[in-house]
């Protein structure tokens, strides 16, 4: 085989898909066949001497079948056991939720309460730092480095192998679990029509300011007659401070600066394919997660705190 020519390897869509044990089936789904077997051939042994064929056929076959259903089916991605137990608790759990970090407080005993109480709202996110770390509600720390994207299909096959490569070799050097994210964003281009047309006023030439005034009109136009979307990349490094001694102000502070830390590896390897990357600050970080738990609404950089003092200050003109 030629040396140059880059090696290639199909690797599974579904990463954390269970082992195939035999027939291509997972233990589960084999445990589930032999449960279902077992069951049925127990009804037809103690009762075949007293029931019909037809009647113990009746009762064998769809038992069969439902368990053949549930060990092989599946549904928006989950097998159907795990399904129906998803379906389960979500019928018995609480469908409202408030923010009330100390608990929903009982009704007084002379108030008839029809329905059920909320149930408080727990997010994952205890507190943001100030050098944009996240303390977990579990204890742990968790940082958000954006990415940028690149092309990859215009690339040659040497370029892709090498890309491949390198990523591959970040990879490999991670010391615990990341989580990457892709999502649609909504994009708004009123910050850059604001820009354009700011700009359009110093343009030393009348042309080049018709023709920046012209193009701000373009994106004004586009951005209030289309739904435009940009994809943005989130790579979460997080530690959990069972891994570091003191207490417990001390052992998040570890978490935190083992974090950065690695979040600062993380850009200078991604540096190395080219895509730009950057650690979300508190104000950034705190931006992302509203946008996480509202898409589609407005998040102005900058709103404050719930415990933060909101002052302003108006001058005075001559």
């Amino acid at each position: 085989m030629n040396e140059s020519e880059p090696l290639i390897t199909t690797i599974p869509a579904d990463l954390t898909a269970p082992d195939k044990i035999v027939y291509g089936l997972s233990f589960r789904q084999i445990l589930i066949v032999a449960l279902t077997g077992g069951i049925a051939a127990a009804i037809y042994y103690l009762f075949h001497q007293l029931l019909p064929i037809v009647i113990l056929a009746a009762i064998v076959l769809p038992l069969v079948a439902l368990g053949l259903s549930i060990a092989l089916g599946r549904r928006d991605g989950l097998s159907l056991d795990r399904f129906a137990l998803a379906a389960l608790l979500h019928t018995r759990a609480r469908k409202k939720f408030v923010s009330a970090p100390e608990g929903v407080a009982e009704p007084p005993r002379w108030c008839r309460l029809r329905g059920t109480l909320p149930a408080p709202l727990r997010l994952p996110v205890r507190a943001i730092r100030t050098d944009g770390a996240l303390e977990l509600t579990d204890g742990g720390v968790a940082v958000l480095v954006e990415a940028g994207t690149l092309s990859f299909h215009l690339r040659t096959t040497s370029e892709q192998a090498a890309l491949v490569g390198a990523f591959g070799r970040w990879l490999n050097s991670l010391e615990a679990p990341v989580q990457i994210l892709a999502r649609a964003r909504q994009a708004d281009l009123s910050d850059l029509i604001e820009t354009v047309e700011h700009q359009a006023e110093v343009l030393p030439h009348a042309a080049l300011a018709a023709a920046a005034r012209e193009h701000a009109d373009y994106l004004a136009e586009l951005n209030s007659s289309r739904e435009l979307l940009m994809r943005q990349v989130l790579i979460v490094l997080r530690d959990h401070p069972a891994t570091h001694r003191g207490r417990r102000s001390v052992r998040r502070n570890a978490c935190a600066a083992v974090v950065l830390r690695r979040a600062a590896e993380a850009e200078r390897s991604l540096a190395a394919l080219g895509v730009a990357t950057r650690v979300l600050d508190a104000d950034t970080a705190s931006q992302a997660l509203a946008e996480c738990l509202d898409p589609g609404g407005r998040h102005p950089l900058g709103q404050a705190l719930p415990d933060e003092l909101i002052t302003s200050t108006t001058g005075s003109t001559p």
